[in-house]
This record gives structure tokens, C-alpha cells and sequence, in this order.
């Protein structure tokens, strides 16, 4: 095998969740993740993705769309190569990031100087309270007060309980409100004045993907956030008449190299940015931090969910966020 050429490898991971995790489409209380590794001389690369069913993705399925990458990793194997072989998704998200890191180690560059971005910085992430009754959820906000920024999972009846226990426990945060395409135009219409009123900041997704033409006119008091509606720049085109924030999450993307495009071109369109995550370790984070610079929201708790995190993993304080050192990637 010619020295220069990339080996490949990949495996699945199970992360135990710090009790359970919960939103409109169900409950989870293990994070299954894919970790792909690249490799070329005394140099490593790693990137991780989570199989999401909601996008028709299974651990299985993701593992075989990776293995299916081994003939096409000829000496002159890029991320352009990858962006041509794999459609956007979770398989193509690992394999992406692997070989970012990659190429931050045989440079001797960080990613995000590779990128022709600034250096990251210290930022301050959303919190997750899953879905429950009003009182589990103020509960949950109650123990964690102190975070400037909750998001909240809500899914239709009942949600504008929730959301008052919550803002009662927890008076000085800021909140998003995350409906995973659980409302209807009428349910959105009838709790926006009330949601504005009690702060929050951000709804998140609250129709379904596909069936958001709707919100071109409906009036909304508080800004909406496109998530299962927008993975990769072809969609902002359709968004930019709807929404006022596009989520963005590399597994969506496919991966950094067209994450960096979807925020260009989402940015250009005067939209907000929100930087997301699955519920995963700090190596999908790492990935995912160097596009907070150009970010309104940054949502990248997914490691404070988790029972334990990988070594070497992110640095959180409370909820402010240090960026990756280089054993875990990127640097």
C-alpha cells in the first residue's frame, strides 16, 4: 500500500445518558455514536456522527455507507472527493471531520485556521430540559437556574405550562423553545403572544419539515429557528422567507467542510445562526465549536447530558464552553 494512501476504519460507540432524554418523538437513554478514524503515515484523524432515525439513519446503515468509502481512498482522497461520494448526513459528518483533523496534524495548523477562521473563544452553551410535566421540567429548571440559556423540548398540549413553570424556576434565563415539528400553524399562532411575554427567546422548528410554507405568513412575535427544515445551503434559498435562524448541525451538514458553506451562505441571507448538536461526546462538539465565532446561539451541551464524557474531552464551566485541546481534535 502506497505510504501516502488514507486507511479507514470505523466503529460504534454507546454513551450512557444521565437519565433519559426526551422530546416530542420519543425518549432515549443511551447516545449511539459512530467514530471514524483516517490515517496516513504516523498521522490520525477522528470524527464522530450520530445515526439519526428521524433522517432514516441506523448504526448499521451508517457503518455500512462508511466502509463503503475503502476502494475510492486513492493517494489523492480530499474532503472534495467525500462531498461527491456521500450524500449530506451522519456517515459522511464522521468522515468529514476525520479527515479536517487529519489535516490539522500532518499541517501542524488548527482547523479553524484552516478554515480562515478566527481563533475560538470561550462560549457560553444552551442547556437541554427534556420533556416532561411542567413540574419535572421546572424541577429541572430549578437545579440548573444559574445557566443564562435553557432550552426547553415542548411538543403541543400543555406547552405553555411548561414553559411557566420553567420561566418561575428559573426567572433570569434566557430560553428557546424546541417543538421538533410537533405544532400545527394554529397551535404556533395562539401561544406566540404568551411565549413572547414570558421571555422566551427562540421556537425552534415548530412545524414540520416540508409543510412550513405556512410561516411566510404567519405572524410570529418571537423568532423562529429552522432545524429538521435546513442541512445544507441548497435549502436556505427556500428558508430565507420563513424562518429568522437556521440551526446548524454538522451531522445535518455532512460534515464541517459544508457546515462552513450553509453558515456563509445562510449569514449572506440575513439569517441567524444557531450552531446545534445531537445528543453525543465532545468529539462531535470539538467540530461543531469552531463555527461559534459567527454564531447568535450556540447549543452544544450534549456531553453535560451524557453520565461521562471521552477523554480529553471539552472543558465545561457551568454552561461556558473552552475550546478543544488538541488530543481531542483539531488542533
Amino acid at each position: 500500500m502506497s505510504p501516502d494512501r488514507i486507511s479507514l476504519q470505523a466503529r460504534h460507540e454507546s454513551w450512557s445518558i444521565e437519565g433519559s432524554f426526551t422530546i416530542s418523538r420519543g425518549s432515549k437513554t443511551t447516545a449511539d455514536v459512530i467514530v471514524v478514524e483516517v490515517s496516513r503515515g504516523q498521522h490520525r484523524g477522528r470524527g464522530e456522527c450520530v445515526p439519526y432515525p428521524r433522517y432514516h439513519e441506523t448504526v448499521h446503515g451508517v457503518l455500512a455507507t462508511v466502509e463503503q468509502l475503502h476502494p475510492a481512498l486513492e493517494d489523492a482522497f480530499t474532503r472534495e472527493h467525500l462531498q461527491q461520494l456521500l450524500p449530506a448526513g451522519a456517515a459522511r459528518n464522521a468522515v468529514d471531520c476525520a479527515l479536517w483533523d487529519l489535516e490539522s496534524r500532518e499541517s501542524g495548523k488548527p482547523v479553524w485556521q484552516l478554515a480562515g477562521l478566527p481563533a475560538p473563544a470561550p462560549v457560553s452553551t444552551a442547556y437541554t430540559i427534556s420533556l416532561g410535566t411542567p413540574e419535572t421540567m421546572g424541577l429541572a429548571a430549578r437545579q440548573n437556574r444559574h445557566r443564562p440559556l435553557l432550552k426547553l423540548k415542548l411538543t403541543g398540549d400543555g406547552d405553555l405550562e411548561r414553559v411557566a413553570a420553567i420561566r418561575q424556576s428559573a426567572p433570569a434565563a434566557a430560553l428557546i423553545v424546541d417543538a421538533n415539528e410537533s405544532w400545527s400553524v394554529n397551535q404556533l399562532e395562539s401561544v406566540g403572544a404568551s411565549l413572547a411575554e414570558q421571555g422566551v427567546a427562540l421556537i425552534e422548528q415548530p412545524l414540520p419539515a416540508g409543510a412550513d410554507e405556512a410561516l411566510a405568513s404567519c405572524h410570529h412575535p418571537v423568532p423562529i429557528c429552522a432545524d429538521e427544515s435546513c442541512h445544507t445551503r441548497a435549502d436556505v434559498a427556500a428558508l430565507a422567507n420563513r424562518y429568522d435562524v437556521v440551526n446548524i448541525k454538522l451531522d445535518k451538514t455532512g460534515g464541517l467542510t459544508e457546515a462552513l458553506a450553509l453558515q456563509a451562505n445562510a449569514s449572506s441571507c440575513g439569517l441567524g445562526i444557531m450552531i446545534g448538536c445531537m445528543v453525543s461526546t465532545s468529539l462531535s462538539m470539538a467540530a461543531a465549536f469552531v463555527l461559534t465565532s459567527g454564531a447568535d446561539f450556540v447549543d452544544l451541551d450534549g456531553p453535560l447530558l451524557l453520565r461521562r464524557d471521552r477523554e480529553h474531552g471539552l472543558q465545561y464551566v457551568e454552561s461556558l464552553i473552552h475550546p478543544p485541546v488538541p488530543q481531542l481534535w483539531g488542533g
